[in-house]
């Protein structure tokens, strides 16, 4: 008996809104995402503690989730491709993979995982990394289609390499609504989007995608600016965030997963999520 599509997306959106926790970094082959991630054991079970709503995670790491018992666990979202652009130093070729060609979602399937995720990379002059990405949602969005999958489509417009070493996010209303809307009309159920420059055109993004939309967090902040900046986003609507660095890599991750938390489900402004980050990490 096939698990219906709309059943895994209540795993991950029971109360409506979600926090996923992404520490699924080793694919992309860069040194400076894995710290924090040395003892991926010890960040399972802390994560687990935490108790957001799920944990992005790459195959060869969701046994760690999984193998927990009980039900009342984060619900598991599998990363199902990997590429170079996250790398500092810029590659002669550009790529994006799917981690199995054949039978994409296949491990997503096995490990009960409640939605996969797929890169949809644009950068400047590499037509060809844009068309592997289209490829790939293309191949995988047919088996979630036969198999009740969620697909979470991940856009991600990026500024030159040389602008500040790294591929970083381009935070253009424009390109980004853009490419949004590319991936909803691909066939995302969910779209992982970042930021806009300016949070209050964020309402764009949302508009262009017509599915929940969850706001990439990126690189490390400092925490304030990142409570601050969330609070902002889900005022123009987004239903949550996919959070990876902003967590793992501060000193306290379950008590910043308790702040996001009380903002996406209780709606704390950042001053209150903040206070309860304050409050609970001693």
């Amino acid at each position: 008996m096939l698990i219906s599509k709309k059943t895994r997306m209540n795993r991950l959106f029971g109360q409506g809104k979600c926090l996923d926790v992404a520490i699924d970094h080793g694919v992309c082959n860069e040194p400076s995402f894995l710290g924090g991630l040395e003892d991926i054991s010890k960040v399972v079970d802390v994560l687990v503690d935490a108790g957001p709503d799920a944990i992005q995670m790459n195959y060869g790491e969701c046994d760690l989730l999984q193998n927990k018992p009980g039900k009342d666990k984060p619900a598991l979202v599998m990363r199902i491709d990997m590429g170079n652009p996250y790398n500092a130093t810029r590659h002669r070729v550009m790529w994006a993979e799917l981690q199995n060609t054949e039978e994409p979602i296949l491990a997503a399937l096995q490990m009960d995982a409640a939605c996969v995720v797929v890169n949809l990379f644009m950068l400047p002059d590499e037509p060809d990394l844009f068309r592997q990405c289209v490829k790939n949602i293309a191949r995988v969005r047919n088996d979630c289609e036969k198999f009740g999958m969620p697909l979470m489509i991940e856009p991600l417009v990026m500024l030159p390499n040389e602008v500040r070493g790294g591929y970083q996010v381009d935070g253009n209303t424009e390109k980004i609504v853009t490419l949004a809307r590319l991936a909803r009309e691909m066939g995302a159920d969910i779209i992982k989007a970042d930021p806009t420059s300016d949070p209050n055109d964020f309402y764009k993004v949302i508009e262009a995608s017509r599915c929940p939309v969850l706001v990439r967090g990126g690189g490390k902040e400092d925490l304030k600016t990142v409570f601050d900046k969330s609070y902002a986003l889900m005022s123009q609507g987004a239903q949550g965030m996919v959070y990876g660095r902003n967590i793992y890599q501060h000193d306290n991750p379950k008590q910043v997963v308790k702040g996001l938390m009380a903002m996406i489900h209780n709606d704390a402004t950042g001053d209150e999520a903040w206070d309860i980050y304050q409050n609970d990490k001693g």
